[in-house]
């Protein structure tokens, strides 16, 4: 079994067995004609139940043609053009031969002696991105494993920052359409049930501010202690973005932590268009962002970045074994010292080789070309007198739903729409998601391949409302 250990002696074997994954992968690329095949849970489940995990079949082109079955061929494929659902971003190929290398040489970054130019890789990086956000000198940050983590870190941070040891009195400030992320971390943190309080939004589905300062004041009057307001560069169900130089007024003037989750708007940074729409995060505390939402990279890559690399040391723990304190009087580099996790990826690499091959630029430009499209969306679904959009895009997100001419009631109107997502998906012909706005059911483009045109938008919309208006019919035959 020595055989299929990555080393001097098996160099060879290492690349005839990566170049055949790759060639089914590329030739799979090549020929997928829509997002998904339709396959169901209960189709899928009895071939993986299937097969003998004791009983290995030897052989890579087997194993490969197995996968082929089980997987490659009922995949859900990001990178098509009707796929327009979730956060989930086309890859750019440098991101992807950076995987394949961090992959194959296998760095862990917590500490120096395990990862060497990684370390320092993934320390440029951090400067890069805090350069672009404004940090100023002092700042600092490290990877993550997404949004979720960089939020909780980040609120880690705030409520060891904040001035109290009492931690029934903290309060979280976030929108009422933040990531519920924001709640999780307040939970796993220790804070009570009413730490996060919800602002409302306004019609752009951004943080009222005169709300905001209300709920300061009422916070101040009732003897608690604001631990941290959570601001949004980009909202997962609307992409809309909080107005974050008023915010930022507010957090400094009751001295609040301020966070921005950008973990989707972080794309702006790159931006040769938009960049002034995210303007104010300059002012934050801390900021979340995720390059594999608005940066084409492949999961995972996300980040938390901090203003004063000094609060860092809340997440800090000391192993004899891995990162002794005399490491840090040696100047040792050990990024565990800023992380929630031990063991690492190398996950920077994948940023590193986009940024050397194809530059900012060419990232901005990618994320520009989503942002236009969604606004030449908005404008479809504003004249199409069949479909309701909520609001205009800030990001590339649209939130719309099918409305009938010729019927009223709204939960018909719910049954419909939840119909047509299903049908849609179940034929494979596109993906789209679905949310909750004001307790109805609607449907959410979300928008991140370039390769997605106004044709495309208006097919899918025509078998949306072809699948909605076929339930209906339906339903009326059912009635009568």
């Amino acid at each position: 079994m020595r055989s299929h250990l990555l080393n001097d002696t098996t160099a060879e074997h290492y690349r005839r067995s990566v170049t055949e994954g790759v060639e089914r992968v590329a030739a799979k690329l090549a020929t997928t004609e829509r997002p998904f095949t339709g396959v169901t849970v209960d189709a899928l489940s009895p071939r993986i139940d299937g097969i003998d995990l004791d009983r290995p079949l030897h052989d890579t082109t087997a194993v490969l043609d197995e996968l082929e079955d089980v997987y490659l061929r009922d995949a859900v494929y990001f990178h098509h053009p009707r796929y327009l659902a979730h956060l989930n971003c086309p890859v750019v190929i440098p991101a992807v031969l950076g995987e394949a290398v961090l992959s194959a040489v296998n760095s862990s970054l917590d500490t120096w002696d395990q990862s060497a130019g990684g370390t320092l890789i993934e320390r440029k990086l951090i400067d890069w991105t805090a350069g672009r956000i404004g940090l100023g000198p002092a700042a600092d940050g490290v990877f993550t494993s997404g949004g979720t983590q960089s939020n909780l870190q980040a609120l880690l941070l705030a409520r060891e920052e904040a001035k109290t040891d009492d931690l029934a009195k903290l309060r979280v400030f976030a929108s009422e359409v933040s990531h519920f992320s924001v709640k999780k971390s307040a939970k796993l943190l220790g804070l009570g049930p009413d730490a996060v309080v919800s602002v409302p939004v306004d019609h752009d589905k951004r943080m009222q501010t005169v709300a905001l300062a209300r709920e300061l004041e009422r916070c101040a009057e009732d003897g608690l202690v604001p631990m941290a307001v959570v601001a949004t560069g980009g909202t997962t169900d609307f992409g809309s973005i909080d107005p974050l130089p008023e915010i930022a007024g507010l957090c400094e003037q009751y001295g609040v932590w301020m966070h921005v989750d950008a973990a989707y708007g972080c794309g702006l940074l790159a931006s040769l268009k938009y960049r002034d729409r995210i303007d104010g995060i300059e002012r934050a505390d801390s900021v979340t962002v995720d390059y594999h939402k608005s940066f084409f990279q492949p999961v995972s890559s996300s980040a938390l970045l901090v203003r004063d690399a000094a609060t860092l040391r809340h997440a800090t723990y000391h192993a004899e074994y891995l990162n002794p304190r005399r490491a840090v009087q040696e100047r040792i580099p050990n990024q565990v010292d800023k992380s929630l996790q031990t063991t690492r990826r190398f996950d920077a690499l994948k940023l590193w080789m986009t940024l050397r091959v194809m530059g900012a630029d060419g990232i901005g430009q990618l994320f520009d070309e989503v942002c236009d499209l969604a606004a030449e969306g908005w404008k479809l679904l504003a004249a199409d007198p069949r479909f309701d959009v909520v609001v205009e895009p800030s990001l590339s997100t649209l939130v719309f739903r099918f409305v009938p001419a010729a019927v009223t009631d709204p939960a018909e109107i719910d049954r419909a729409n939840l119909y047509a997502r299903k049908a849609l998906f179940a034929s494979g012909d596109a993906v789209v998601a679905g949310t909750k706005v004001a307790g109805r059911h609607y449907l959410k483009f979300t928008l991140l391949n370039p390769e997605t045109t106004t044709s495309d938008i208006s097919a899918v919309l025509d078998l949306i409302a072809g699948h909605a208006e076929q339930y209906l019919g339906e339903s009326l035959d059912r009635a009568s």
